[in-house]
């Protein structure tokens, strides 16, 4: 053997007999526009969702991230390079474009809105009755969403005298105190309604069409074989004994899902 092979071998075996370099942590996030729980409520019950998921996945270690707006989405996105989110599907139309994000998973969800949206009045009849008016809602942050894959083209938040407002209750107390005609609330608000007084007269006097649940989107960087065993996994993620886990999040269930389950919203929606 010549002296640069030798030079060539021992060189091998030293980078071999190195560490291997370290990997690291699968990162999961999940975003809850317009939630009302807070970040440290929240946290420990991820922590234990994301250390289950580990488990059952074999993931030598992995963090879970609570966030609560679609910026701290996009800045965690860009510092930390996650493999996983679960995102509302306002957020994940909006995000998926731009991060290539890949559908595995559905979410139901117990704590949050968002697969139905009503107008509520206690004047107007229809949708009709509502144009032109004041209208609440604390949805307007996102019209593209609201108008293209909510309303279906039946009416833009520029046929309102909007009324934006940072909380749910308060979008359903300016109907009731009569500060706005109609207000544009999701099924979770709406299931809240009956709780509230004086809102027997109030009533939804228009649907849309039921969307999609939550969605478990897979990032570009999250290797291929990852990826399809974490799909595969996630039915028996929240069975047995992690129910409870799921539970504390406010996850029933998680399926396993793909494009095809969001092209009606992903084409409504637009590129």
């Amino acid at each position: 053997m010549s002296a640069v092979a030798r030079l060539g071998a021992c060189a091998a075996l030293w980078l071999a007999a190195l560490p291997a370099a370290a990997e690291g942590p699968v990162r999961l996030f999940v975003l809850r526009e317009h939630g009302v729980t807070a970040v440290t409520l929240a946290q420990p019950y991820l922590d234990r969702f994301v250390a289950l998921a580990a488990a059952q996945n074999g993931w030598p270690a992995a963090q879970g991230f609570y966030l609560t707006t679609r910026a701290a989405a996009e800045d965690f996105i860009r510092k930390e390079q996650p493999h996983y989110g679960i995102l509302s599907l306002s957020s994940f139309l909006a995000l998926r474009r731009p991060h290539r994000l890949e559908v595995i998973g559905r979410v139901e969800v117990s704590l949050s809105g968002g697969r139905r949206y009503h107008l509520i009045s206690r004047r107007a009849a229809d949708l009709a009755g509502c144009k032109g008016r004041p209208l609440a809602t604390d949805h307007a942050d996102d019209p593209r969403f609201l108008e293209r894959v909510v309303a279906r083209g039946q009416f833009t938040l520029a046929d309102f005298q909007l009324r934006p407002t940072r909380r749910p209750l308060q979008t359903t107390r300016e109907v009731i105190e009569g500060q706005a005609e109609c207000a544009l609330v999701d099924d979770a608000q709406m299931a809240e309604l009956a709780h509230l007084a004086g809102v027997t007269d109030v009533r939804s006097v228009w649907s849309s069409d039921e969307l999609p649940q939550m969605v478990v989107a897979a990032f570009p960087g999250a290797p291929a074989a990852e990826r399809q065993a974490f799909r595969s996994n996630l039915p028996r993620l929240c069975a047995e004994e992690g129910k409870a886990i799921c539970a504390e999040v406010g996850i029933v269930s998680l399926a396993t899902s793909d494009a095809a389950d969001y092209a009606r919203v992903v084409a409504d929606y637009g590129d």
